[in-house]
This record gives structure tokens, C-alpha cells and sequence, in this order.
């Protein structure tokens, strides 16, 4: 293909050097701004990736706080319950790197969060993020290394916290459609399964 871009020497001719504000943003612990960012959110982005390098993005949300920010260095994720796919939890077990993304509804600006992570069933950590009577089967204990703020231009330009930009939900992507085409099974049909996903949001959020 003539018009890849294939070192890194090209992309820097093309969009020139960063401003000295976003080189020096970054720092390699949550402060107290990063902490008070956490306890806002209510969502984020995990991602990961295995031994072999292929990745994951998986979302993460509760009421807003969920995240545990233990101290300078360390912050705990819930496992709540999900399909039993365990994508994410896999791919730590191999490897250990991750990336967070925590979103605040209505605050154009992200908080990206990276580091290593492992599982751990420690039952007072556990105890501290209990949620809807039940807690957490294990915590993704995330070690930061670093931390920083992004700005908002990505959220301006979806229009994504304003409602004018919302589609008409009559004419949106059915995700009951989606997964009974997708897995093809033989009692799958898109009645069935979006009374699965109505029961589980319903019934199975903890």
C-alpha cells in the first residue's frame, strides 16, 4: 500500500511535536485530582491484551466511585457479573499491561489510566466494594504507572452528552438483533434473547 505510514519518523513529519503542556502532563501516580476524577465516574474502558499480543476493550460501570482508589499506586476495579466469557481476566493472567479510560457523563475530558494488573480475592477489599447486597467475586488490582488527563475534543466532536445528537431509538442497532445473528443458535431467535437481556439487566446486575 504507497500511502501507509510505516515509521514513527513519518507520523512526526505529519503532525509535528507535541505542545510542551502535553509533554509534561502525564504523571506515575494517582494525586488527589486523579482520585477525585475516580470517585466521579461511574464507567471506564478496560483494556488488555494476551501473551500474544491480540486485544480487548471491555466497560466497566457501577454507581459512580465503584473504583477503589487504595493509595498513591494502586487502584481495585470490581468483577461484577457478566457473560463468564472472562476476556479481560484471561488476557491479565498472560499479560499483565492494561489501559483504563474513566468517563465522567457531561465532563468533555477522560482520565487515562495505565499500568499492570493482577486478580485478587482479598476479602476486605472485596467487602469495601459490595454493591447491590452482593460482593464482588474478585478485584483487578491495577498497578499505575501512569496517569494523565485528555482533553475533550473527541467527546465535542461525537456530541456524545448532548441529546440533540442522539439517533431516534426506532431506527438504532438492536443488540437482541445483533446477537441472535451472530450466534446463529438453534432456539436463538431476537424474541428470545432480548428477554435474556431484559431478565439479566433486570435480575443479574450483581
Amino acid at each position: 500500500m504507497g500511502h501507509d505510514i510505516n515509521s514513527f519518523e513519518e507520523l512526526r513529519t505529519l503532525f509535528g511535536e507535541p505542545s510542551e503542556l502535553a509533554k509534561r502532563k502525564v504523571i506515575s501516580l494517582v494525586d488527589e485530582h486523579c482520585s477525585n476524577y475516580i470517585s466521579h465516574s461511574p464507567f471506564l474502558v478496560l483494556s488488555t491484551s494476551d501473551e500474544n499480543g491480540y486485544t480487548d476493550s471491555s466497560p466497566r460501570g457501577d454507581a459512580a466511585g465503584f473504583v477503589l482508589v487504595l493509595d498513591h499506586n494502586r487502584i481495585v476495579i470490581p468483577e461484577r457479573p457478566g457473560n463468564k466469557r472472562m476476556d479481560s481476566l484471561k488476557n491479565i493472567l498472560s499479560n499483565g499491561r492494561v489501559g483504563l479510560l474513566f468517563l465522567i457523563p457531561g465532563m468533555l475530558e477522560t482520565l487515562r489510566v495505565n499500568g499492570k494488573a493482577r486478580l485478587t480475592r482479598d476479602p476486605e477489599l472485596l467487602g469495601r466494594m459490595k454493591a447491590g447486597g452482593k460482593v464482588p467475586l474478585l478485584g483487578i488490582v491495577v498497578e499505575v504507572e501512569e496517569c494523565y488527563i485528555q482533553c475533550g475534543k473527541a467527546l465535542k466532536r461525537s456530541g456524545l452528552w448532548n441529546p440533540e445528537t442522539w439517533g431516534d431509538s426506532s431506527t438504532l442497532p438492536k443488540g437482541a438483533e445483533i446477537l441472535a445473528a451472530h450466534s446463529k443458535m438453534p432456539k436463538g431467535s431476537e424474541d428470545e434473547i432480548r428477554k435474556r437481556l431484559e431478565d439479566g439487566y433486570k435480575n443479574r446486575l450483581y
